[in-house]
């Protein structure tokens, strides 16, 4: 398993904020491991609706948003024949500012994952993704990420 955590604080409103990072179809303007995102299911964010994400080694993940608190919090799952990636989305009101944190846990399926170099191996890659994921947050929320 691996996971990644990063908070960017902001200016913007938790409701814009929110409004931002809750359209799955645009992580590729801000996550450069995501070349496209497309809506399949739903009709924009909430509950029931999914997302083709293409990512930047060619694969696809469909994300489904399996909870959703309107300008709060949102939990979504993606399962391939390799992985389960587990992400949560969270925004909340802190002084004058506005805190997105976004959690992401990928796991691994079939026997490959219970190599344990393979966790390691999957952990500094998700680290390297996720730092150039949370810098691009931070410029597509006009904020910057916190310590």
């Amino acid at each position: 398993m691996a996971h990644y955590r990063a908070t960017v604080r902001t200016r913007l409103s938790p409701e814009e904020a929110f409004s931002r990072v809750s359209d799955v179809a645009r992580f590729a303007e801000w996550d450069p491991g995501v070349r496209a995102g497309k809506q399949v299911e739903g009709s924009g964010p909430g509950v029931g609706a999914a997302y083709d994400l293409l990512l930047a080694g060619g694969q696809t993940f469909r994300y489904r948003v399996e909870s959703f608190e309107p300008n709060a919090r949102y939990y979504m799952v993606a399962r391939t024949s390799r992985f389960v990636s587990l992400d949560t989305v969270t925004v909340e009101k802190h002084g004058e500012h506005t805190l997105v944190t976004y959690d992401a846990e990928l796991r691994t399926r079939g026997l490959v994952g219970k190599l344990p170099l393979v966790d390691w191996g999957l952990q500094r890659i998700f680290n390297r993704i996720g730092a150039r994921a949370s810098a691009g947050l931070a410029r597509f929320l006009d904020g910057a990420v916190a310590a």
